[in-house]
């Protein structure tokens, strides 16, 4: 098992790491910011199911997601990446998350917007490694204080 990072959260070293789960997988996303955090998130899902480093931005995609809180905001992000990933055939490489707590009324909500960055699948160019069943409400956790720390388990 994967020791969290317990330094100094201000000199971030990692953007991510796993830990064991049974039967699935998985891992702490961490960011300076919430967004980062997203963005760090989106890469180790990505990372699970290729070598990023070999995913090259040729096509863009843009969309927009509200949520009550950060957690549901959280998963709809991942499950958004997970389902267009899937339509599409696309593996992405790159993130740009933007995150604003609006009020409408008596209701409060997030709002973000993802502009993500990547390619139609190439087996004989990606590498493949495990196929992303699903993204799990199990365990998730998002805090921020010095450092934004996200926990997400993958259904694989």
């Amino acid at each position: 098992m994967i020791e969290e990072n317990r330094t100094n959260h201000k000199n971030i070293q990692k953007k991510f790491e796993f830990f064991d789960v049974t039967a699935d997988i998985g891992y702490w996303a961490y960011g300076k910011t919430l967004e980062e955090a997203f963005e760090n998130s989106a890469l180790a899902m990505f990372n699970v199911i290729t070598n990023v480093k070999k995913v090259d931005k040729k096509e863009i995609k843009e969309f927009n997601i509200e949520s009550e809180d950060k957690i549901s905001l959280l998963y709809d992000f991942l499950e958004e990446l997970l389902f267009i990933h899937e339509v599409n055939l696309l593996l992405f490489s790159n993130f740009t998350v933007s995150i604003e707590k609006k009020n409408s009324g008596d209701n409060k909500f997030y709002k973000l917007n993802a502009i993500v960055e990547g390619e139609k699948i190439d087996w004989k160019i990606h590498e493949r490694r495990s196929e992303v069943k699903a993204i799990t409400f199990h365990m998730m956790e998002v805090s921020c204080n010095e450092l934004c720390k996200i926990r997400v388990i993958l259904d694989l």
